[in-house]
């Protein structure tokens, strides 16, 4: 007991005596982690840049708050603008590099305030509010990034929008003391209102050196085709006045003409029209009697009657765009966003975003020399035609005029689809409303009907054993003036292609590539090697096609790259007795297949053949080694709702050195088969998508009696 007497004394007061000891200590201690903690956090969250002064918003700072910059009088001076410059000539697309989203990075420089030496300001209205938006929109966009080293392209804050209010030698010297200019390589300007009097010229007149321009009044005279971007000159009633979208039809008035100031001549000539047609032309003016300012802005008025600006477009069909002092006009996007035609008279001028955009499908362009025939000419367009137009035009503002934002960004994606070309937007995303579709628009096959860029064509050879007869067939096309490639796919794996010096000497390149397996579906497989966007698929038995029948056959596809082009024509027929398909492989005047032993085709079909054929109709052709040519049309037709195109009067395909043992198609249970495949493919696509016609396309003159020497195409064979 004592021991634990002693004990429990001692112990009560020896913990006291620790805690007011070390407390202060204790205390020091924690609360440093703890600051130290907060300080971490705070550092690691807050926003903040490795480069806080390219981080561009206006919300951070104010241009009053932008550093000042003095220009020298001897500060150097831009030149004034290459208009040779093109894309590969005057701009650096690596500095763009690859990314896998395949988006250019912009970069906007920081805000400064350049004066000359006597404290005079470059620009008589500083930074505008539409520069303002543009630049806001750009940088909360994704092609944003506020790392100088990774950008792609650079945009000045130096507003050069409206050049009135620019002096134009001060402007070009800040450009060029840009720490990036470069002589204005992969800069980007952009103006809407350029030139000045008494020429008003159609581009900025600012020295720009190689700098890109998106300007707002282009003529073919200024516009770099395929460097400088074309765009609309903004309107401000676009934010100010709200417009409810009309239902397309027919409106009180024909046509409107609203502009005011323009050139007395054409005025004069309107009042002529409007004498012929009366009523269905109403011709507006400034309002006389009304006091200037932003009211009367939105006034308009015939004969002291007053109109609302812009609510009265939407009561005509089609609205009047005539050019002023300068080409671009602020009318054309009030004309758009009022669902109204524009109906546009100014010569030379480059429409906005023209590059992508299908003007055809919304306007309608007329020579200014014409316009005493503008009334028939637009009562010559049918109804209907005029109501999708409406509605195209609504549908063009409210994508890409209807904001600065949606100026700026598709500018930039217009310049995004030429570095990468590959991944841009196609016709129908540029031109097709999302929601609605149009009734003018029947293919849904993403390809242009316009020929190729890509000069002539890769001829794909699947071939087994058949050396001899597979030399022949190399040498023939060989003599094919459009042949670009020959790509040889051998099918055997249990043999070797033969040494390459025993190969045919041909003026192309030859390229032999080998399966891993033997399958029919190989021959539509998108190999690296076919860089042409026509493809000629040949069996290695085909060698009495003619040099003249093959360019004919390509020609033909170059007009209609969306279908298969061939050679041997075939037929399906509903067998009533049976109730199913039936292969049909005699010769009649009708045809919905064409057989892919001897056709041409976008290489486009080769990935949907290995990557999106429906069903198993792929394993279903290469375990039945049969009917990959049908499958190939099934899916054609599917996709395009077109038939194919026979070419040449040729219907007598067969080899005639070749025995049932060398040849699948001389198989007796092959043709069996076909029809079994028909039935197949018609089961697994739900609906037979082969169209029948009666129509052969052969060359002009090829059986008249004229010298050979007259013909394009003279050897083209016969039955």
């Amino acid at each position: 007991m004592y021991t634990s007497g002693k004990y429990s004394s001692r112990g009560p007061a020896l913990i006291p005596r620790m805690k007011t000891k070390h407390r202060i200590y204790y205390i020091t201690l924690f609360s440093v982690v703890l600051l130290g903690l907060i300080a971490t956090g705070m550092f690691q969250f807050w926003p903040h840049s490795i480069e806080s002064t390219a981080d561009w918003t206006l919300d951070k700072r104010s241009v009053h708050d932008a550093p000042l910059i003095r220009l020298p009088v001897s500060s150097p001076i831009p030149e004034r603008g290459d208009l040779s410059c093109r894309m590969h000539t005057c701009f650096d697309v690596y500095r763009c590099g690859y990314n896998p989203k395949n988006r250019i990075k912009v970069y906007i420089y920081p805000l400064q305030r350049f004066v000359d030496e006597l404290g005079v300001p470059i620009s008589s209205t500083g930074l505008s509010r539409e520069y303002n938006d543009l630049l806001s929109a750009i940088s909360d966009s994704d092609f944003y990034t506020d790392d100088v080293t990774r950008a792609c392209l650079f945009i000045p804050s130096i507003d050069v929008l409206n050049q009135n209010s620019l002096r134009i030698r001060e402007t070009a010297q800040a450009l060029a003391m840009l720490p990036r200019w470069d002589k204005g390589m992969n800069h980007l300007l952009f103006n809407m209102l350029p030139g000045g009097p008494p020429d008003y010229n159609t581009a900025l007149d600012v020295p720009r050196d190689r700098a890109l321009l998106a300007g707002g009044g282009f003529s073919t005279w200024t516009y770099r085709q395929g460097y400088d971007v074309s765009i609309p000159v903004y309107s401000p009633l676009s934010a100010d006045v709200d417009l409810p979208e009309r239902q397309p039809g027919p409106r009180h008035y024909f046509i409107l003409s609203s502009q005011t100031a323009i050139h007395r001549e054409y005025r004069a000539e309107l009042e002529r029209l409007k004498e012929e047609n009366g009523e269905a032309l109403l011709l507006l003016d400034k309002c006389s009697n009304l006091s200037q300012g932003a009211a009367s802005a939105r006034k308009r008025c015939y004969k002291g009657q007053v109109y609302d600006y812009p609510q009265i477009l939407q009561e005509s069909s089609f609205c009047v765009v005539l050019r002023g002092a300068r080409l671009g006009q602020a009318a054309l996007s009030d004309v758009l966003q009022a669902g109204c035609v524009p109906v546009i008279l100014a010569d030379s001028y480059i429409l906005p975003f023209s590059e992508v955009l299908d003007w055809k499908r919304a306007s309608v362009v007329i020579p200014e020399e014409k316009l005493p025939e503008m009334y028939t000419i637009l009562k010559s367009i049918p109804h209907r035609q005029v109501e999708e137009m409406q509605r195209q035009a609504r549908w063009f503002w409210e994508a890409y005029f209807s904001s600065m934002k949606a100026i700026g960004l598709t500018t930039l994606q217009i310049i995004n689809d030429r570095i990468y070309p590959y991944a841009a937007r196609t016709y129908e995303q540029w031109n097709n409303p999302p929601v609605v579709k149009w009734s003018s628009v029947n293919s849904p096959l993403f390809l242009p009907l316009i020929p190729p860029r890509a000069p002539g064509f890769t001829a794909v050879v699947l071939t087994y054993d058949r050396v001899e007869s597979l030399f022949r067939v190399i040498t023939e096309i060989s003599k094919v003036p459009s042949l670009a490639k020959l790509l040889v796919v051998w099918n055997n794996q249990n043999k070797s292609p033969p040494e390459e010096t025993l190969w045919p000497k041909i003026s192309v390149p030859l390229k032999v590539v080998r399966t891993k397996e033997n399958k029919l579906s190989n021959r539509f497989f998108p190999y690296d090697e076919i860089e042409t966007e026509a493809v000629l698929a040949i069996d290695d038995d085909i060698i009495m096609l003619t040099s003249d029948e093959l360019q004919f056959g390509y020609e033909v596809w170059r007009e209609f790259p969306d279908r298969l082009v061939g050679y041997p024509g075939r037929l399906h027929l509903w067998d009533h007795e049976m109730g199913k398909w039936k292969y049909e492989s005699e010769w009649t005047n009708e045809v919905s297949m064409v057989l892919t032993g001897a056709a041409f085709y976008h290489k486009y079909f080769n990935y949907l053949y290995t990557y999106k054929m429906p069903g198993d109709i792929k394993n279903w052709v290469d375990a039945h080694m049969n009917c990959e040519d049908i499958a190939m049309n099934f899916l054609v037709a599917n996709i395009t709702g077109k038939a194919p195109i026979k070419v040449t009067p040729r219907k007598k395909f067969k080899c005639p050195e070749c025995t049932a043992i060398d040849g699948l198609s001389l198989d007796q249970t092959h043709m069996v088969e076909r029809s079994e495949c028909i039935n197949k493919f018609a089961s697994v696509f739900g609906t037979m998508p082969l169209k029948v016609v009666e129509h052969r396309a052969d060359p002009v003159l090829y059986k008249d009696d004229f010298p050979e020497k007259l013909k394009s195409f003279p050897n083209i064979g016969s039955l």
